[in-house]
């Protein structure tokens, strides 16, 4: 079973935010398998903050979909986040990007992530450590999804 989880800091320091956040997620019984590359990008949506230091981790967890995002939540709450505007500032950002191949739509919970494919954040690093794992809704790799967002960037 593969579980796909974004990171993304945007204040203090965010190297150890996203490194901090991996540690707590472990002590909370999810194993870290694999993390790809911090990489700085542009903020989504709301432009007027600071550049964001992105990650996607690869984890193991006997944790239902459900149970995994309270761990997550509850893991940005310890942090301190706070969540002002969407989409704005954040010491912390944790999403639950996909849960094997599964297809989830509750209230608060979507999986896989309903924007993924759109979002050089999350696709780059997600394509660095998982590019052959399928989006079971889009029915096309990560690679492949990758590759796309690229296409039609330029």
């Amino acid at each position: 079973m593969a579980i796909y989880i974004a990171l993304g800091s945007n204040l203090g320091n965010r190297e150890h935010n996203l490194k901090e956040a991996l540690h707590r997620l472990e002590q909370k019984g999810i194993m870290v398998i694999a993390v790809s590359d911090f990489i700085t990008t542009k903020p989504y949506g709301v432009t007027n903050q600071p550049d964001f230091l992105n990650a996607v981790a690869e984890v193991k967890s006997k944790k239902t979909p459900v149970e995994l995002l309270h761990s997550l939540l509850q893991t940005e709450r310890e942090m301190g986040r706070k969540r002002l505007r969407r989409w704005g500032e954040r010491n912390i950002d944790l999403d639950l990007l996909l849960y094997d191949d599964q297809i989830i739509d509750l209230p608060d919970l979507k999986v896989p992530h309903p924007d993924m494919q759109n979002r050089d954040f999350v696709l780059r690093p997600l394509a660095q450590i998982a590019p052959d794992a399928v989006h079971p809704v889009l029915e096309k790799t990560i690679g492949q999804l990758w590759e796309d967002f690229l296409y039609l960037k330029n």
